[in-house]
């Protein structure tokens, strides 16, 4: 591969040819709003008085950040979606987006959801894989205590022991089932505080399902100090067990939550001291995984064009093709068009989450998106700037 035949993020007609003219003019719309951190901070505050009110949202919501963000209400729903990204080479991850809940029966519906994109994807190449949050599964104060509890420093309660085991026999279903397709799963990083919790459970299920091929990637956050001397114990741990680790690489997403928790509760914050940090480590922690391929295969979900790049280049320098099975790219639906359409141009792995649910239970996600494109505003001002460098290529075709 030449240095020629490398990706070039700046590509607008090959990042946005999926998008009609209405679509982009959405997206440029969008873009502009979110560059504004008082107008998102008014917006996320009356989407959650709107919830608690339970006051309609949908016609507000349905055609603007949830088009841009969201496949549709249900995986049928989503089949447009898929379609579209399929045409273009870029693979789907079908991602449930409804989040904290904590009745049982609703934790067993999202299994069940879950469990439905696995069947989905099931002989179905357009899909890459299937996703969860753990805390899909169980209660957030549950898998805070379990991790408590892994540490020493409570024990868990008969109640809480029978609630711990439906959350395993959940993860195992969704685990199981995949195994038994053929795909992959992707278990999401969450909160520092039940993310204890979550690595024990990935790990457990890597080394039962990972013994012949990667079934199962924990999902490992570089925005955290201690993370990169995790992922080389996680995986010694893999070689030593006999098994194969599956390692999703990202930044991270509740860095503000993490930083105000540890200061109100007194605590070292978890976080690096500054994004200079996050991306050195996210660097070093893709090229140990690339020298390690044969115990550590790599999803690489990042929004960053220096990082991704950085990664063609450095499978390029170590004679990995572009369509090596054990690396793979992921971004956001309706984020980072400009990476992933001109890396899915190239040949490389590289899929979209497509996240899908009922427009109410989807808001907190969206809230969530809307705040993480505020707290970067460079990456949403380079997304805005070549957004609208199509608009102005596209209209000098008229």
């Amino acid at each position: 591969m030449t240095q020629s035949n490398l990706p070039q993020f700046n590509n607008t007609d090959q990042a946005f040819k999926h998008l009609t003219n209405g679509e982009l003019s959405r997206a440029v719309t969008l873009f502009s709003l979110l560059g504004k951190p008082w107008l998102v901070s008014m917006g996320s505050a009356l989407a959650k008085l709107a919830l608690a009110l339970r006051i309609p949202v949908g016609w507000a919501v349905r055609p603007t950040v949830y088009a841009q963000f969201c496949g549709g209400e249900s995986i049928a729903d989503s089949e447009g979606t898929i379609a579209k990204l399929a045409e273009h080479g870029v693979q789907t991850i079908l991602d449930y987006s409804a989040e904290g809940q904590t009745e049982e029966s609703n934790l067993d519906h999202t299994c069940s959801e879950v469990l439905a994109t696995i069947h989905a994807a099931d002989g179905d190449a357009r899909h890459a894989c299937a996703v969860f949050k753990v805390s899909g599964l169980s209660s957030n104060v549950l898998l805070e205590k379990v991790g408590q509890s892994l540490r020493g420093e409570v024990k868990l309660t008969l109640e809480e022991h029978a609630a711990w085991e439906r959350v395993q026999a959940r993860v195992r279903t969704l685990c199981e089932a995949t195994h038994q397709a053929g795909g992959r799963i992707m278990v999401d990083a969450e909160e520092s505080w039940i993310q204890d919790a979550i690595d024990a459970i990935a790990e457990d299920m890597m080394s039962d399902y990972n013994r012949d091929k990667v079934v199962v990637f924990n999902t490992v956050q570089m925005y955290r100090h201690d993370r990169l001397a995790f992922l080389e114990t996680m995986v010694a741990r893999s070689t030593e067990g006999g098994y194969l680790s599956g390692v999703k690489l990202v930044r991270g997403a509740y860095m503000e939550k993490e930083r105000s928790r540890a200061e109100d509760m007194g605590y070292p914050s978890p976080i690096q001291p500054d994004k200079t940090s996050s991306d050195k480590d996210f660097d070093a922690a893709v090229d140990w995984v690339l020298d390690h391929l044969d115990q550590v295969h790599l999803v690489a979900g990042s929004h960053n064009e220096a990082s991704n790049l950085r990664l063609c280049e450095g499978m390029r320098a170590r004679g990995i093709a572009a369509q090596d099975p054990r690396v793979s790219f992921a971004q956001l639906l309706g984020m980072s068009d400009p990476i992933t359409f001109n890396l899915a141009a190239h040949g490389y792995n590289v899929a979209k989450y497509v996240p899908y649910g009922p427009i109410r239970e989807a808001i907190p996600y969206l809230i969530r998106r809307a705040q993480e494109n505020t707290s970067v505003a460079g990456q949403t001002l380079r997304e805005l700037e070549l957004l609208k460098q199509e608009q102005l290529r596209r209209s000098s075709l008229r």
